[in-house]
C-alpha cells in the first residue's frame, strides 16, 4: 500500500480514535492533568485501554489484507498479471 489515504475513512477515524483513547489514558494512569472523576480511575484506563486497541484492529486488519492480496494473489483468487506474455504487435515480436 503506498500511503494510509488510501484507507477507507471511516477506518482512519477508528484509527485516530484509539490512539487518542490510549493518550487519554496514559494521561490518566500517570497522574499528568487532572480528569473527571468517572476517567480518573484505573478502571476507566483499563477500559480506555482495551477500547482503543479494538478502535485500532479494523486498521490493522485492513493493512494486513491488502498485503496479503499483494503478495500472494494465487491464494486469494486474484489470479496476477503477467508482465512477459507476448502480445501481438508488441516489439519483442520475432516479425517485428
Amino acid at each position: 500500500m503506498r500511503a494510509f489515504g488510501e484507507l477507507p475513512k471511516a477506518v482512519l477515524v477508528m484509527e485516530v480514535l484509539g490512539i487518542l483513547l490510549l493518550g487519554l489514558a496514559m494521561v490518566s494512569i500517570n497522574q499528568w492533568l487532572s480528569l473527571p472523576d468517572w476517567l480518573n480511575g484505573k478502571a476507566a484506563a483499563t477500559i480506555m485501554i482495551f477500547t482503543g486497541i479494538a478502535l485500532m484492529l479494523p486498521a490493522a486488519a485492513t493493512l494486513m489484507w491488502r498485503t496479503a492480496q499483494a503478495l500472494a494473489p494465487q491464494l486469494l483468487g486474484t489470479p496476477k498479471r503477467d508482465k512477459n506474455t507476448t502480445r501481438s504487435g508488441d516489439s519483442h515480436d520475432a516479425d517485428h
